[in-house]
């Protein structure tokens, strides 16, 4: 585990990302896209988790642009507070150009021919899905993606597959979003949704107060099928 520099693809600098190898040769890539919380404890965790899979999984500081290395704790208001208030400030056109960058640098890393997926939380989520929108990433999950709803215009540049996890229960996600989520993108042949009742925003985390295990569990089972289905 390990951190790297990747150059952005407009030159106007670089930023770092954290990478977690597994042993032996890679089976693929996945891009670990960040929540509102920075590239954090429990991101560099699913990293590290993926790599014990076979995979190299990358997460890339996304929010280098506003100030670079940000850590933050979602379980802390004062730290909330502050990652709502990046959020709101954070291009995310620029942010896909920075996952474009990380997956062509993933890309590099691999054998000729070899795939490369993302999966994202929370803001990580909707960026997930943008990316399988404007990329040529070969798989995309998102969790508790954010905002959905108004990224359905893109919904027919999606070529590769896509898994979406929506707990029912989303604080920031309310029902009538999930229902047009669920009209919008029901019937596309290479999206999957998948609802968890009870289950509020976060509950995949990997630490803290909105872990919710069982429903995380099931998740991640999910996401491990279909990255082996799909990237290897």
């Amino acid at each position: 585990m390990a951190d790297i520099s990747i150059p952005a693809l407009d030159d106007s600098g670089s930023f770092a990302a954290y990478v977690a190898e597994p042993e032996g040769t890679a089976r693929a890539a996945i891009i670990v896209i960040q929540e509102i919380f920075g590239v954090n404890p429990g991101i560099r965790q699913k990293c590290d988790k993926l790599a014990s899979q076979g995979y190299l999984a990358i997460a890339p500081d996304l929010f280098w642009r506003l100030e670079a290395g940000i850590e933050l704790n979602p379980d802390v208001e004062a730290e909330m507070r502050q990652a709502l208030g990046l959020m709101g400030k954070f291009d995310q056109d620029k942010g896909i150009a920075d996952i474009e960058a990380t997956i062509r640098t993933a890309r590099s890393h691999l054998a000729e021919g070899g795939k490369v997926g993302v999966v994202g939380y929370c803001l990580g989520g909707r960026l997930a899905f943008m990316t399988a929108a404007r990329t040529d990433a070969d798989a995309s999950v998102g969790y508790y993606a954010v905002g959905v709803d108004g990224l359905l215009g893109e919904a027919n540049a999606i070529a590769k597959p896509v898994m979406l996890h929506i707990p029912k229960d989303d604080h920031f996600v309310g029902p009538e979003t999930q229902a047009k989520m669920h009209e919008g993108l029901d019937d596309h042949p290479k999206v999957t949704l998948h609802d968890y009742a009870g289950e509020d925003h976060g509950f995949a985390a990997e630490m803290g107060n909105r872990r919710s295990p069982e429903a995380a569990d099931l998740a991640d089972a999910r996401t491990m099928a279909f990255f082996a289905e799909h990237l290897g």
